[in-house]
């Protein structure tokens, strides 16, 4: 990829996390949908900020925009619920963040030499950063359209006609024990995927699809929120504190006792076959007891994706059953709290892709991670055996 089609995908990932924001009113652009989500107008912010921080800051030496916004853009310094109301006015967030974004591509575009030799600069690296921050904010600000639509959809959805439960239709695609690669490749991996790792698997049989909304209704209608076998010990508890979820966080019950789906564009009709999303690690796990098989090791996943098995990958994330680690060799870069504060044997991979996920990030070695209990991803599951 040439310099310039470099910078025409970050101009395009800023247009669209900017896009989002210019969509909506300044209530909307700062209020907390859910409580695990920032609001999208400090989203924006956020982006903005992050790439101020390395192009000039870390590059340059130049704070002169970044320290005084430090305390309200880095995540650890503001908690989520006093986001929305520290936000500067919506027309002026905007502003703010279209004339930065412009500033920094016209930077970019002519790097003095002396900076285009800095080693954030080698292969591009920077730049591929920056495109795929701003690819998972624009996700994550999706998430957040989603959990609006929550709030604002009524149970009086006409569904024509609901789904029903259907038997697994899981076929079994055999993966032989043997020597896989895993991992990612410079410049554009993150270095939770580096160094490039050679995985020793035994023979495992993984499904040839994620599991679908039909399939998942099965277990409900059997019972499988409430059959206490399918769940692991962690799981238990959480559906002791949990004990009204009953189905994905995306669906909801009408009047009539019918399932539908809510969307980013809010209420519509399931489609029997297609993947479910809005689920935990926790149910994800009790689906797989339940359906006799088990979730899979991330590095299962990644080598049967490689070898071309896995169909309707990046329609859904897929939980993994592994915690999030570092890679035999692993370095923290481009500093140290990216990946390494969440090495914690309490975060999760999950591997794949929604349909919400940029291109950038869609890739066999990429790794999602998040808390065993988080539902309000895009994150469904596929069996391995």
């Amino acid at each position: 990829m040439s310099q310039a089609q470099i910078l025409d995908q970050l101009a395009l990932s800023q247009n669209l996390v900017t896009a989002l924001v210019e969509d909506v009113d300044d209530a909307v652009c700062r209020t907390q949908y859910s409580t695990e989500l920032s609001p999208l107008g400090w989203h924006l912010g956020h982006c903005v900020y992050v790439e101020c921080h390395w192009l000039h800051e870390v590059v340059r030496g130049d704070a002169s925009v970044t320290a005084p916004l430090r305390s309200f853009y880095q995540p650890p310094c503001t908690p989520k619920a006093e986001r929305g109301r520290q936000l500067p006015q919506h027309a002026v967030l905007l502003a703010w963040a279209q004339d930065l974004q412009a500033y920094n591509l016209r930077h970019l575009a002519n790097l003095n030499p002396a900076l285009a030799s800095h080693a954030l600069f080698r292969d591009a690296y920077l730049q591929h950063f920056l495109i795929q921050h701003y690819s998972q904010h624009y996700e994550t600000m999706l998430m957040v359209l989603a959990q609006k639509a929550l709030q604002e959809t009524v149970a009086d959805f006409a569904v024509n006609p609901p789904i029903k439960p259907d038997v697994l239709r899981q076929e079994r695609l055999k993966v032989p024990g043997g020597h896989y690669r895993i991992g990612g490749k410079t410049p554009e991996a993150y270095d939770n995927e580096l160094p490039q790792q050679q995985a020793q698997l035994g023979g495992f049989a993984i499904a040839r699809l994620p599991v679908c909304h039909s399939e998942y209704l099965a277990f409900m209608e059997d019972g499988g929120y409430r059959n206490t076998r399918f769940w692991s010990e962690a799981g238990r508890d959480w559906r002791q504190r949990h004990p009204d979820i009953e189905a994905p966080e995306y669906w909801r019950r009408n009047t009539d006792g019918h399932w539908f789906g809510i969307g980013i564009r809010g209420a519509y009709q399931l489609a029997a076959t297609e993947p479910v999303y809005g689920i935990n690690q926790y149910e994800a796990e009790a689906f797989a007891n339940w359906a006799g098989g088990q979730l899979p090791h991330e590095y299962q996943w990644e080598a049967a994706c490689r070898l071309g098995l896995l169909e309707d990958t990046g329609r859904v994330w897929e939980w993994c059953r592994n915690a999030f680690h570092a890679y035999d060799g692993y370095r923290a870069f481009p500093y140290d709290d990216y990946s390494t504060p969440w090495f914690d044997a309490a975060h999760f991979t999950l591997k794949g892709g929604s349909l919400y996920t940029r291109p950038a990030i869609k890739r066999p070695s990429f790794r999602n991670f998040c808390q065993a209990d988080k539902r309000h991803i895009f994150a469904g599951l596929r069996l391995v055996w």
